[in-house]
């Protein structure tokens, strides 16, 4: 077997920066809390965790006093910050510059609309840290859409302002502003009668890994997608995979693979999200070159 590991894959900026800040301050030995996953990879998650980062949940923050928390690349609502002062926490800030700059956008948005009765409008997973984040900067009114269904959630007949969650799929974004250009239509019988902004804030780091997966896993006989089952940015990009090479699979690490989905003269690709770190992919990569051996042995049909 072939194995390649795409060196496109792998922690964009924003995870990147976090990560290494947080090594950066348990460097020190004392505590550190994270507010929620510091990346939805569970590997690195207990990697960090072993060196002294506690994740706490969000409820759990009201009751820390005079003790330092993360903020992740995620980002957070002014409720967080509140909070912080009231209690003398002291926050390190690792919040992606590419989230800090939407939710200002959000936020401008909102300021602007909510004159004229409009609404902001979030396609992005509800609950996700990044929406809920965003949906902040709204007094939580925004409204989040995932899928078609969701969109009964929207007045037709007053002004939308439509941005995206950054790691979203750019084409499940552009599919979505074709919805809701469709339901204004049908609605008022003309496009044009309601003040529809469509804003593609999705992180070009994110989007511009959609055709390099394309091309990666065209040149592959077998895709092996490493992400956490929580990223959602890990969903949308093993999509792309499966769409290009039906033998794609998704596994979190190297206990998930199945000798059975190879075979010997197969080139092998390995790929991940945008949390996925290296060192992980690397052990993948190394637990199915141990594979070959055995596929040698086993008779073909």
């Amino acid at each position: 077997m072939k194995i390649e590991i795409d060196q496109n894959s792998g922690y964009c900026f924003g995870v990147e920066f976090a990560i290494q800040m947080a090594e950066d301050e348990l460097l020190d030995g004392k505590v550190l809390y994270c507010l929620g996953d510091i990346v939805h990879n569970d590997m690195e998650v207990a990697r960090l965790t072993s060196k002294g980062l506690v994740i706490i949940a969000r409820e759990e923050l009201k009751t820390l006093k005079n003790c330092r928390v993360l903020i992740r690349a995620h980002g957070e609502p002014p409720e967080t910050y509140r909070i912080a002062l009231e209690n003398n926490l002291e926050l390190v800030d690792a919040s992606c510059p590419v989230v800090l700059k939407l939710q200002n956008r959000v936020k401008h948005a909102y300021d602007k609309v909510k004159v004229q009765e409009g609404q902001i409008v979030i396609y992005g997973k509800n609950g996700h840290a990044e929406v809920v984040g965003l949906s902040g900067q709204t007094k939580q009114q925004a409204i989040v859409v995932m899928e078609e269904k969701d969109l009964d959630q929207i007045d037709f007949t007053r002004p939308i302002t439509l941005f995206s969650q950054t790691t979203k799929s750019t084409k499940g974004f552009y599919h979505l502003k074709q919805l809701i250009e469709d339901r204004i239509q049908q609605v008022n019988g003309c496009l044009g009668t309601v003040d529809f902004k469509a804003n593609d804030s999705i992180c070009r780091q994110v989007s511009n890994r959609e055709p390099l997966l394309v091309r990666f896993s065209a040149i592959q006989d077998i895709i092996i997608f490493v992400s956490g089952k929580k990223s959602s940015n890990g969903k949308a990009l093993y999509s792309v995979c499966k769409d290009q090479n039906i033998r794609s699979y998704f596994i979190e690490n190297k206990s998930e693979l199945d000798i059975s989905w190879f075979r010997p003269d197969d080139s092998v690709g390995i790929c991940g999200a945008t949390s996925t770190p290296m060192w992980l992919m690397q052990q993948v990569a190394d637990h199915i070159e141990q594979f070959d051996s055995q596929l040698v042995s086993i008779p073909s049909d």
